[in-house]
């Protein structure tokens, strides 16, 4: 397969898209929220075809095939054993770490989450009468880590969970084996528990990264892990709602399901019908993206750190660029870079307002021209510019 299925443009406008819709009387970029702009794996939509033609969309249980792939996955990829019984599918990534929070400690207990990250990271424990503590991540070798000593501080008597991203949303770091056991050792010292947020687990972008889901490592942190993962990143099948989680513990795992009970529906059946065709045929087109997304990836990281005042280290995994904004010294900077044309997340959504995200998951055409936005907008601004 070519480039080309990357390179095509396809409007979106007319389908609802919520990426789309939010300027959709405006000359703006959508770079926002994260889903891409790429067709899915054709295996993906032959599949979804095939089940439409069936004709029927009835109740329908986990096909016993997904849950076979999944475990043949695991252990594939990560060397990983995972039995049948752990999986708890989920209409999204979202609600599992919602469900978390809900099914570990009780009211009033504590939640430990590391910023900048993914907004639910901070909403989650909140709408869960939890209380929340958040550590500040730490650059080291311009990756964004955890910083352990902070979260060793941070530790309570009231302490139940952390909330754990990897790779990192936003900044894009993938977790080193030495890291992950120095994290995994000081949840076992401290009696935490672990939901560990890996949607973008097979969005490795650096050459030689290596995804090592933290609940692999050893029996100690794999009981009081909630790995929580999808293909819909991935395989831009996000709006299909199918996600799962891991859970080795068997009364962790209760206690997940009994805070689901009632309010958390079960997976559709197109939803299943992507995920199996994904994780079943999916994986050269995956590496064909990854190839195309390695391309806007290294394009934007020179272009960026090009104009003044932005600064934009290198992105190891996701399509979503975590672009420094604070030289830059902007009032208002999303509406800064609206005005210019392009529609980024604004940092302070992920506890940092010195930044922006950008998505580059968009054919090379759209990431050049946001580019060119920014850099006349960003000379018209500063001094001399």
């Amino acid at each position: 397969m070519s480039s080309n299925r990357f390179d095509q443009s396809v409007d979106r406008r007319p389908t609802s898209s919520l990426k789309w819709a939010k300027y959709s009387d405006s000359d703006i970029l959508p770079m926002w929220v994260a889903d891409t702009d790429f067709l899915a794996p054709p295996a993906v939509i032959e599949a979804l075809q095939e089940r439409i033609d069936h004709g029927i969309f009835g109740y329908t249980n986990t096909p016993a095939e997904l849950n076979q792939l999944v475990i043949e996955r695991m252990q594939d990829l990560y060397n990983w054993q995972i039995e049948t019984d752990w999986l708890v599918w989920l209409p999204g990534l979202v609600c599992g770490l919602n469900l978390a929070c809900r099914s570990i400690g009780t009211n009033g207990d504590n939640v430990i989450a590391p910023k900048p990250v993914y907004p639910p990271f901070m909403s989650a424990p909140r709408l869960s009468d939890r209380t929340l503590t958040t550590i500040p991540m730490k650059q080291e070798s311009k990756r964004w880590l955890i910083d352990f000593e902070a979260l060793e501080q941070a530790i309570t008597a009231e302490s139940k969970l952390l909330l754990f991203c990897n790779p990192h949303n936003p900044g894009g770091s993938v977790y080193s084996k030495d890291e992950l056991e120095q994290l995994a050792q000081i949840c076992v010292r401290h009696n935490l528990y672990v939901c560990s947020d890996e949607i973008h687990c097979d969005l490795i972008l650096e050459p030689g990264l290596k995804h090592i889901p933290l609940a692999s490592l050893n029996a100690e942190i794999s009981a009081r892990t909630i790995t929580l993962m999808a293909p819909s990143k991935t395989y831009n099948i996000a709006g299909l709602g199918c996600s799962f989680a891991i859970i080795a513990d068997a009364n962790l795992r209760k206690e997940f399901n009994q805070a689901r009970k009632g309010i958390v529906p079960d997976v559709n059946l197109l939803g299943f019908t992507a995920a199996l065709a994904a994780y079943k045929e999916g994986d050269d087109w995956n590496q064909q993206q990854l190839d195309y997304l390695k391309g806007n990836r290294d394009y934007l990281v020179k272009e960026i750190n090009q104009i003044p005042g932005l600064t934009l280290n290198n992105i190891e995994a996701t399509y979503l660029a975590w672009i420094d904004i604070s030289a830059a010294k902007l009032e208002n900077p999303a509406h800064f870079f609206e005005q210019a044309g392009v529609g980024m997340s604004p940092g302070r959504d992920f506890g940092d307002e010195r930044f922006m995200r950008l998505n580059f998951g968009c054919t090379r055409e759209m990431v050049i021209e946001a580019v060119n936005r920014i850099r006349k907008a960003m000379l018209n601004h500063l001094p001399g510019g």
